[in-house]
């Protein structure tokens, strides 16, 4: 590897870690060797660390990267496992791969910042599939810090399988910088006396545009489940919100909780969808589009904040 090629690399991880850090990471913890990470940039892995219990294999591709990664039978990874991808270039395409299995009896936390601090034509693709294993446990934090331009399309998409007792829980927070476009689309099956938890939270502005399609199907007797959606909304972005939860197993338990706030020319619609084919199952929804409370603002206005950041502070205290 030449010179200009190793300074080049060290440039581009210098600007993938500012950005991380501009995200609300520690880029402490990915210099750390103790602490399982991956920082991807781009196409290129520009650094990778498991630790007893997890094995992390990678490959570049031309627009991005594959990853596997295992979180061993019975293994309890006492502190999380840090991601970092991104692009930090205004043009370019991003393209992740990730396929996650927790073994049997496994627990895991992964906290994931995705940066994209200069996009003006930039396109994100995630495409993953999750397995948490019998019993298993995964908790998922992702949290995405975008420009000021909004020209970024982020395509999230992921099936996540939880077998007979397993447990999933994923934040997924969208509300720094321009949101762009952002379709979102994950679905869950839910097996026996499993539990599944998801919760996003997006702040959309300007032109954006917000889709999120949200499936859990809990197939499992006594399986949970919840969805909750808080969007947020102002100018002339618009977001289209749907939650899906099947019940089709006895003591199936499910709901889906969707709260959206607007301002401005913003537009926006809110589906829960419950469909129930066991007698003994039970899924309930609630919906609710507003503004921000009026009096709230003033309150704010009074102790001198202009209209637009008491708006701003009023609806990131709800998104966080």
């Amino acid at each position: 590897m030449t010179q200009i090629t190793l300074n080049a690399l060290s440039r581009e991880a210098e600007d993938i870690t500012a950005a991380y850090t501009a995200a609300g990471g520690d880029a402490a913890v990915l210099h750390n060797h103790g602490l399982a990470s991956l920082v991807v940039s781009g196409n290129k892995v520009l650094s990778a660390n498991a630790t007893e219990g997890i094995v992390l294999e990678k490959k570049e591709t031309e627009h991005g990267v594959d990853i596997k990664l295992t979180i061993k039978k019975g293994y309890k990874i006492p502190l999380p496992v840090h991601l970092c991808f991104g692009l930090v270039p205004k043009d370019g395409l991003q393209e992740i791969k990730m396929d996650f299995v927790a073994e049997e009896d496994s627990a895991v936390e992964l906290i994931a910042h995705c940066t994209f601090p200069n996009a003006e034509k930039v396109i994100h693709k995630m495409d993953a599939e999750m397995l948490i294993g019998k019993n298993a446990s995964l908790k998922y934090t992702e949290t995405h810090f975008h420009g000021p331009h909004g020209g970024i399309q982020v395509i999230p998409k992921a099936h996540i399988m939880i077998e007979e007792g397993g447990k999933y829980y994923t934040n997924f927070s969208l509300i720094s910088g321009r949101v762009g476009y952002l379709e979102f689309d994950y679905s869950v099956d839910a097996e026996k006396d499993s539990i599944c938890e998801m919760v996003t939270k997006v702040y959309g502005k300007a032109d954006d545009k917000i889709k999120i399609l949200e499936r859990i199907a809990l197939n499992g007797e006594n399986a949970r489940s919840v969805i909750k959606s808080r969007l947020a909304i102002t100018d002339n972005a618009e977001s289209v919100f749907r939650g899906i939860t099947e019940g089709h197993a006895p003591r199936a338990r499910g709901h889906v909780d969707c709260m959206e706030v607007i301002q401005g020319n913003a537009k926006a619609e809110a589906v829960p969808i419950v469909r129930v084919d066991n007698p003994l199952a039970k899924v309930t929804h609630e919906a609710a589009i507003g503004c921000v409370d009026k009096k709230e603002v003033e309150t704010l206005m009074a102790r001198g904040l202009e209209e637009d950041d008491a708006i701003d502070i009023i609806v990131k205290g709800m998104l966080a």
